[in-house]
């Protein structure tokens, strides 16, 4: 019986939630599905104490990326939860790079987002370098075409530029920018 009123208790708070606050900041439904994809550009750079190491005379694992993502954030009113899938092409020591992470955060201005993400990345290495999978963590900012004075052109949906950080179980730093595809 607890059970039952608990549940009938949360679901009268969405809904009242859900009626109180219309639209999201950036104008769209506080609540629903909101997909995307994108294209992202940067370097992946691992430390010389790595799991990766050193390659004799070839020093430590690196190498730039160009990476296609796909997911889908479920928006909260002001805040967002979400799923991302990457395929990432690297360049020098690193051959590939897939990965799948959680991502959380809110809504910043009338189209930005800020969020902090999780999950897991293989990463294929080439030159000597073996293949490897671990943890991935990161932070990122996307900022829309409203908060840059450009709220005509698109609407609520549309693109978004993006800037994110991210780590490999702490022992690498990787930086990324490029353009996000809402619909």
């Amino acid at each position: 019986m607890h059970k039952i009123l608990f549940a009938a208790a949360l679901a009268a708070g969405v809904s009242a939630a859900a009626s109180a606050q219309e639209t999201s900041p950036d104008g769209s439904r506080p609540f629903g599905i909101e997909p995307y994809v994108g294209v992202l550009g940067g370097y992946h750079s691992f430390d010389r104490n790595s799991e990766f190491g050193t390659n004799g005379s070839r020093g430590y694992m690196d190498g730039a990326l160009i990476s296609g993502i796909a997911g889908v954030n479920v928006p909260l009113g002001g805040f967002f939860v979400g799923a991302e899938g990457n395929a990432t092409k690297g360049f020098k020591d690193i051959d590939w790079e897939y990965g799948v992470k959680g991502r959380a955060g809110f809504r910043a201005g009338e189209s930005g987002l800020l969020f902090v993400s999780a999950g897991y990345q293989w990463v294929n290495g080439r030159r000597g370098f073996a293949d490897r999978s671990d943890v991935m963590y990161g932070m990122g900012v996307e900022v829309g075409p409203k908060d840059i004075g450009l709220g005509g052109v698109t609407g609520t949906s549309g693109p978004r530029l993006r800037l994110q950080i991210d780590t490999y179980d702490f022992d690498s730093i990787r930086p990324m920018a490029g353009v996000v595809f809402h619909f």
